[in-house]
């Protein structure tokens, strides 16, 4: 268990003024020439009174968008300056398609030219030019990135290569030792505070995903020592912010999801932790999610995931998948999947996360060839963008109601959160897949529409803004205004062949 004591201040705390958040930026550091953003973005937070995030200026904002790499396509011009306008046109299309924000590694060492320090300690000067690039990018299309200072997946199995093991003059002996030896803890501190001495005043950074995907494989094979790890990072980059910035950026720590299958007590680092900020797991269930055959059962999945993770956190803490995607399928079985195919499983993945009381869609991680999303993918994405406008998230106090919510027809699986005020709901026939040729099941667009009626409990007596949502066209159906005297609300869908979201609000 986490100790006891008073946690740290939360992220976009004000902690004392400081001389600005400029400042260092323009102050040459480490060698490097100076780095300033004008103009930058407004910081991002945890919304004070619900589980989701806001701007310092009090303006709801939710995470739409996906895993991506500086070698994948999309971003590989960006080293030594290649193709900087291909990269900038990628990110105009992105923001066009309503995606504000990119989880991205500091580092992608799938290969031996991406490291941010070579040898350990020293700061390769491409690759500060890149992230230097990608900021300001980021910053003129209002898109920004939670950031991972090391990419484990790689450096774990390229670890003869990596700058940081002992044999290339690194200070770790063995990967099995990056969580317990304090040379590398202090390693990954140092690149921690270079990096937000030099971008941690921008409001670019949405958060810190302190290490991605923390595992007993890092520690010999131990989980008592995450709490201690994530303390020492957390306390050291909250306040070398605090120091520089007066306010810090928001934190989390990744967990490969079905880890705590075999670690429950991990539940207490992930979601409880006293010095984070959010919590986020990676949704990778083995008999869906990795390996998918129909479009239906991973929503599902996703859905039930979703309300256990709510059920672990306490108080406004928000939750997010940052990682999904059909791994086994991709990385083992050298599948791509049909665009038709995967478009559907990750607009149902999508909505599934969000109408359960997750922050956004969740951040897929591609698992294609190439390496990125389809153009189905960023309408879906785009779809979303527009619907979370219909919900004020700031004072969205959900909780999933997956369980609870009544519908008269079986045929639709309900995905569903809410408070007195406010709900999101998807609801997804089950009852009409097609096999297609290639042995996929998709849902049939054609099929005969259903009705039905739908019981949301707990809301308070008023007067209701009801918005039934085409995810699939990204457009209202219809908006009604309805009244109830008692406590609840009953919803008659409109004909559904296939999928609607909901969104209700109080007058």
């Amino acid at each position: 268990m986490e100790s006891t004591e008073q946690p740290m201040p939360r992220a976009g705390s004000k902690a004392g003024e400081t001389k600005g958040a400029r400042e260092t930026s323009l102050e040459k550091k480490n060698g490097f020439p100076a780095f300033a953003l004008e103009p930058d973005l407004p910081w991002i937070q945890v919304a004070s009174e619900a589980p989701y995030f806001v701007t310092e200026a009090g303006d709801s904002w939710t995470p739409i968008g996906q895993n991506d790499a500086i070698t994948w396509p999309d971003f590989e011009g960006l080293f030594r300056r290649k193709n900087l306008q291909q990269v900038e046109g990628h990110l105009a299309w992105l923001a066009g398609h309503g995606v504000t924000c990119l989880r991205l590694m500091l580092e992608y060492a799938q290969g031996r030219h991406r490291y941010f320090e070579k040898p350990a300690g020293t700061f390769s000067p491409s690759m500060v030019q890149l992230w230097d690039d990608l900021f300001r990018l980021c910053a003129k299309y209002g898109i920004r990135i939670l950031l991972t200072p090391v990419d484990t997946f790689w450096m774990w199995l390229n670890w003869r290569h990596h700058p940081y093991n002992h044999q290339n003059g690194g200070p770790c002996k063995d990967r099995s030792e990056w969580l317990l030896c304090p040379d590398t803890l202090q390693a990954i501190k140092n690149r921690l505070s270079f990096a937000t001495e030099r971008w941690g005043g921008s409001g670019v950074l949405f958060a810190w995903d302190l290490w991605n995907e923390i595992h007993p494989a890092h520690a010999g094979g131990r989980t008592e020592v995450f709490g201690g790890f994530v303390k020492e990072l957390s306390q050291h980059l909250r306040d070398t912010e605090l120091r520089l910035y007066g306010r810090s950026h928001p934190q989390t720590v990744s967990l490969y999801g079905p880890v705590l299958d075999e670690h429950p007590d991990v539940a207490d680092v992930i979601f409880r932790h006293p010095t984070l900020d959010f919590a986020s797991t990676h949704f990778y269930d083995a008999a869906t999610i990795n390996d998918p055959r129909d479009t239906v059962a991973s929503a599902i999945c996703t859905g039930q995931l979703v309300r256990q993770a709510l059920e672990h956190l306490q108080g406004n803490r928000p939750f997010f998948d940052s990682e999904h995607g059909p791994i086994h399928s991709f990385k083992d079985k050298h599948i791509t999947f049909p665009e038709y195919f995967d478009d559907e499983y990750f607009r149902h993945m999508q909505w599934a996360h969000l109408a359960s009381g997750a922050a956004g869609g969740g951040m897929r991680w591609p698992n294609r060839h190439p390496h990125c999303l389809t153009h189905g993918m960023r309408r879906a994405q785009k779809s979303m963008a527009e619907f979370v406008k219909l919900i004020d998230w700031k004072a969205f106090r959900r909780r999933n109601l997956n369980k609870e919510v009544l519908v008269s027809d079986s045929a639709f699986a309900v995905f569903a959160c809410a408070d007195e005020k406010q709900a999101v709901l998807w609801l997804l026939r089950t009852d009409s897949s097609q096999k297609r040729a290639d042995g996929m099941e998709t849902l049939n667009q054609e099929a005969a529409p259903l009705t039905a009626q739908v019981q949301l409990p707990g809301m308070a007596q008023g007067k209701y803004r009801i918005t039934y949502w085409d995810t699939w066209e990204g457009k209202k159906i219809a908006t009604i205004v309805q009244h109830t005297s008692a406590p609840g609300l009953l919803l008659r869908l409109p004909p559904v062949k296939t999928d609607v979201a909901v969104a209700v609000r109080r007058s």
